[in-house]
């Protein structure tokens, strides 16, 4: 509904032309000052604290709030003009599986080659029109989990019956095309030499008796690089360990879409020319099974970004057809790879630990003095410290060596990332302390939080009587939320309730560029987690997530040069038809979202946590728009 502030703006900018322009000038000079004062306020701030507080740089802000002042000041002129509630229109056919900054003609005419033009390039994304993307024609909401693992609508996914047939005898034995679904063996050991006997094969390699037995050998997560169809993630994800998968864009028959459409962890993420949005020591193993990517070029970059991201002790897994005949290659350049990455592999401080059948395993040295033992023609060490990739050029150098984080993965806790030690590692990595009380209170909120949340998430929150927080669930929706993304995580709390509560859902936990780097704490805590600057699209596909999670985004936002269209817009983008966003904030910054929910057509309900705060919940649930 119109609002009577609404109204009575419209009315009066309906008035004459010398009034309407006095007005737009009134209203920019009011948003404008609304901008600076922040800035004024640190400025000030800044100087009463003393010299040991950090000067901003002031031409650097200047320039962001002129750019952000000028788009408020559009935002702000539309709503007067009584264009601010007006829908965005839907989106044509074209756009249904439109993923943005993988636009490869577009990088080729940008002058890329060499695999940079299949990278992402979100600096080369023309501004397209602002509209909501529809799902396809034969769009079906997914079965519930864990159903929806084994089951998928085959006109969810972008995938043809040729691409299907060509994939392969691996492929084949694990699918099945049926004529709307696509079914997937499930883990009952039927399938011989199937996920379960390569998952045993993989523990029996690193010396253990069954695979039951991972984390006892300190592998909790899992880089999957190449995923396939998900069915080894799958398998992962019922010994309760955390697989990541990630795999090239693909514009049909890829990989990531198929995993999230099955409720496992994944995004789009290359080994082309740039590092992984991840920290140096991240995962316990990486894994690649026929995953396509010739580990020896690039003066072995691709293989030193593995090592980057692996942790003291973890484990590469590589799985490569070299003893079968592999289309017109010899066998001198079949077995080239493994002997290959061997070679390489005593350069830093790798040890090939096993080798069956076309399986090998090389393990990380969990001492760092073994690279000041090398000889003079190894690799060289980098000097990067403990610093922070987004999407930065490969480096032909180790890195992480001296990291205040290098822990070997059998060193760690059963609860790791969350003790007072390893919290007061993660603090001066930080350069900010982190004391257990902050963590276990951050900890208590969430759980409370989580509760009130689930009470919240049924469509009678937007009748004329909605339940109040905390209140029982006639409804509760359970299993029909499978993949969560929380877009400003901090320490992974609300991941961490969801798995207490016993909620059958994972997260994706995401931490914005420019806020405090704590994706450390959550990947060391066993959790899937990666970096992102939310001024730029998330890298996945349309209607992957069942519900999105925003806790002060938006005010954080608001000092970066972000269009919160866009940002609506992009939520829309990879939230699935029928699903949730929960978002909380302050009472002006979440009337603002209301209306911005308005837009992309979202059920949306402000709900006062009655706390004596000005904080607030925006609850929306996206409809189902059918053709």
């Amino acid at each position: 509904m119109t609002s009577p502030w609404y109204k009575t703006v419209s009315s009066v900018f309906g008035l004459r032309p010398r009034i309407k322009g006095l007005l737009f000038f009134i209203l920019g000079v009011v948003a404008l000052l609304t901008i600076l004062s922040p800035l004024t306020s640190t400025s000030y701030e800044a100087s009463s604290t003393g010299s040991s507080t950090r000067v901003p740089n002031i031409y650097s802000n200047y320039r962001r709030i002129k750019e952000q002042a000028a788009v408020d000041y559009l935002d702000l002129r539309s709503l007067s003009l009584g264009t601010s509630l007006k829908e965005f229109p839907l989106c044509g056919k074209e756009r249904e599986s439109y993923v943005p900054c993988y636009n490869v003609t577009g990088n080729l005419l940008a002058g890329l080659q060499e695999g940079d033009e299949l990278d992402r390039h979100c600096e080369f994304e023309r501004e397209k029109e602002r509209c909501v993307v529809r799902p396809p024609r034969d769009y079906k909401i997914p079965l519930r989990w864990p159903l929806g693992r084994d089951i998928i609508w085959s006109g969810n996914v972008k995938i043809t019956k040729d691409q299907f047939l060509s994939s392969g005898t691996v492929t084949t034995r694990l699918m099945l095309l049926e004529e709307n679904q696509i079914t997937f063996h499930s883990e009952d050991g039927l399938i011989f030499d199937g996920v379960k006997d390569y998952a045993r094969q993989i523990a029996e390699m690193i010396g253990l008796g069954s695979d039951t037995e991972f984390a006892q050998a300190g592998v909790r997560t899992v880089l999957d690089i190449g995923c396939g169809f998900g069915s080894f993630g799958a398998h992962l994800v019922s010994l309760k360990l955390m697989p990541i998968c990630i795999a090239k864009y693909e514009a049909t028959g890829s990989q990531v879409q198929l995993a999230l459409e099955r409720g496992l962890p994944a995004m789009i993420g290359n080994f082309f020319s740039k590092q992984l949005p991840y920290p140096a020591l991240s995962f316990d193993m990486v894994h690649c099974a026929q995953c396509g990517i010739t580990w020896d070029i690039k003066d072995a970059m691709l293989l030193l970004e593995v090592d980057r991201v692996l942790k003291p002790g973890g484990y590469f897994v590589l799985t490569s057809p070299t003893n079968k005949a592999q289309g017109n290659l010899p066998d001198t350049k079949k077995t080239s790879i493994s002997t290959r990455v061997n070679e390489l592999s005593k350069k830093i401080c790798w040890s090939l630990t096993a080798q069956q059948d076309e399986s090998f395993l090389w393990q990380k040295t969990a001492d760092s003095n073994c690279y000041s033992s090398r000889s003079q023609d190894s690799i060289p060490l980098c000097k990067d410290g403990d610093s922070v990739p987004y999407y930065h050029p490969l480096v032909p150098c180790i890195s992480g060596t001296t990291s205040k984080r290098w822990i070997p993965i059998q060193n760690r806790s059963a609860v790791a990332g969350t003790t007072s030690a390893e919290l007061e590692i993660h603090g001066k990595y930080l350069f900010h302390c982190i004391k257990p009380e902050e963590f276990s209170e951050d900890t208590q909120v969430w759980r409370s939080a989580l509760k009130n949340y689930w009470s919240l998430l049924t469509p009678l929150i937007f009748s004329d009587h909605p339940k109040r927080p905390g209140d029982e669930d006639p409804l509760p929706p359970f299993n029909m939320i499978r993949n969560v993304m929380d877009m400003n995580a901090r320490f992974g709390n609300l991941n961490s309730a969801l798995l207490e509560q016993g909620k059958s859902a994972w997260v994706m936990n995401v931490v914005p560029v420019n806020a405090r780097n704590t994706l450390p704490i959550i990947l060391d805590r066993g959790f899937a987690g990666v970096l992102h600057d939310w001024c730029e699209p998330f890298p996945t596909y349309p209607r992957t997530y069942d519900m999105l999670h925003a806790n002060e985004l938006l005010t954080h936002l608001s000092s970066e040069r972000c269009s919160l269209m866009d940002l609506f817009l992009e939520m829309d983008r990879i939230l699935r038809p029928e699903g949730w966003v929960v978002i909380s904030d302050k009472l002006g910054v979440i009337e603002m979202a209301r209306a911005m929910a308005t837009r992309v057509r979202w059920e949306a309900r402000v709900i006062d946590l009655q706390d004596g705060s000005d904080q607030r919940l925006l609850v929306c649930q996206k409809p189902f728009l059918k053709k």
